[in-house]
């Protein structure tokens, strides 16, 4: 059976319930529901992974059915909404791309396999199943950047196609060999179902590329090359006057896929950590030592991290200013493999050594690769853009008069503080704190729910409407065996 992290005491709640009801008005009651100078007749949602409704790095039914997009869609209902079409996966491939799930816990740790039955995977190809959804309103393509909208062939497979050109999520929305561009599509939808209302969540892959990668991956997107194909999706929205909301680019170094492993936790673990007895004489010989001579006074383990793009560059003692990705806590203290003498992560140090001997050292530490760090001056750059692109956004909404929630300076807060919702504490924490999924970066079905909401507040307050919010703790966090 399958629970949530948070388990309601029905006595207490009752009692609660009681309580309340004395001494509170009916705001059920009190509240009507009005669409203000919004008109939600039509809604097409345009995004990525987050408007798709991706969730422990997957794409499936619940999840899509749990999206932002579909919670919106459903509180538009009570205010004139109409109905919300999704590519949505069959009862018989639910489970979509397949999924992270935890499938036991050992010594009070989850342990986390991939779901693999019930696919939508079509087999020996990148590809799925293609959607049913012949008027779709969910146009969100897990994946797409802002610098990939107006790319040719983004979901046809060629013998030329590469993972730069070419996407599987934007494929199965697709017809036959169809080679149209992203920002292609969303003019055709909005041609066919002409939205009264849209939400627009682009930019978060222009830089979590980058940063999920280590920076090893796809770029920054250039500012300019940004701007103008943001505008050139803005414009496709509103072309037959629709009014929306966009959303800003959340920090994406606050999400636990950064967060979970804390540098300067592991730096001081590995440096608590006795040198192996076997290691001294092997050590010692590769230091030109004699034979049974002690190591060097102050001589201790550290953590080294590789900094160079190549994968055979710069190798250093990390930095609490360094961020180690979650999938760094698997290799880091991972038996060594042959040549390496040193665990995952882990090499040796010798205080105030010469440079040549620092560097023979960090030659010899099996340092944490690349891709599963993001050094300091990768931190800063992904800051920097992001800061950069919100301004965009910001800019182009005013240009059109849309509402914008700033999902930056919301997660900011609740990274830090958590959030409580109807007496529940929500937080960032990795498994336990029912916003984010196992992949780190993806809400789970709560998270979008209290996302919806926000979006919804803001949304009242620019157009002076009176949308319902959602009650998330109707809404799992992650889900237990």
């Amino acid at each position: 059976m399958n629970t949530t992290l948070f388990r309601k005491s029905a006595p207490m709640l009752a009692l609660l319930g009681l309580a309340l009801g004395a001494c509170q008005p009916d705001l059920e009651k009190d509240f009507e529901p009005s669409n203000g100078s919004a008109d939600f007749t039509t809604y097409v949602a345009v995004g990525n992974s987050l408007t798709a409704g991706f969730s422990d790095n997957g794409l499936y039914l619940e999840g899509q059915q749990k999206s932002f997009p579909a919670i919106l869609a459903q509180q538009f209902a009570t205010v004139g909404g109409g109905e919300f079409r999704q590519p949505l996966f069959t009862e018989t491939q639910a489970n979509g791309s397949g999924f992270l799930k935890i499938t036991d816990f050992v010594n009070g740790a989850p342990v986390i396999g991939r779901e693999t039955t019930n696919l939508a995977t079509i087999p020996n190809t990148p590809l799925f199943t293609r959607s049913a959804e012949t008027n779709n309103q969910n146009l969100g393509v897990p994946g797409i950047r802002v610098a990939d909208v107006t790319t040719v062939g983004y979901g046809r497979i060629t013998p030329q196609s590469n993972a730069g050109n070419f996407n599987p999520y934007f494929e199965r929305l697709l017809s036959g060999s169809d080679t149209k561009t992203y920002l292609q599509y969303v003019q055709e939808r909005v041609g066919t179902v002409k939205p009264t209302f849209f939400t627009n969540w682009l930019g978060n892959n222009d830089v979590l590329g980058f940063a999920s990668s280590g920076g090893t991956a796809a770029p920054l997107t250039p500012v300019a090359e940004f701007t103008d194909k943001y505008n050139q999706v803005v414009d496709a929205l509103t072309t037959g006057g629709a009014k929306g909301i966009v959303i800003t680019v959340p920090n994406v170094t606050n999400v636990p896929l950064f967060t979970t492993v804390p540098t300067a936790t592991v730096i001081a673990q590995i440096q608590g950590t006795p040198i192996p007895a076997a290691l001294v004489p092997v050590i010692a010989a590769q230091l030109g030592l004699p034979a049974g001579s002690p190591l060097p006074a102050g001589t201790r383990l550290g953590l080294y991290v590789r900094t160079s793009a190549t994968g055979t560059g710069a190798v250093r003692l990390a930095t609490a200013n360094d961020l180690l990705l979650l999938p760094a806590s698997s290799f880091i203290n991972s038996a060594p493999v042959a040549p390496q003498l040193f665990p995952g992560g882990v090499g040796l140090v010798i205080p105030n050594a010469p440079a040549a001997t620092a560097a023979a050292l960090a030659a010899t530490a099996n340092a944490v690769p690349n891709s599963l760090v993001l050094d300091a001056t990768e931190v800063t750059a992904t800051l920097a853009r992001t800061t950069e692109l919100n301004a965009v956004i910001r800019a182009s909404a005013a240009r059109k008069g849309l509402a914008v929630f700033d999902a930056n300076a919301f997660f900011a807060t609740v990274a830090p503080n958590g959030i409580v919702v109807n007496g529940v504490n929500n937080t960032a924490a990795f498994v336990s704190g029912n916003l984010f999924s196992l992949d780190g970066v993806h809400p789970t079905p709560r998270g979008y729910a209290i996302v919806a909401n926000e979006m919804i507040k803001v949304i009242n307050s620019t157009y002076g409407a009176k949308v319902p919010t959602v009650n998330p703790n109707n809404y799992r966090g992650v889900k237990f065996p």
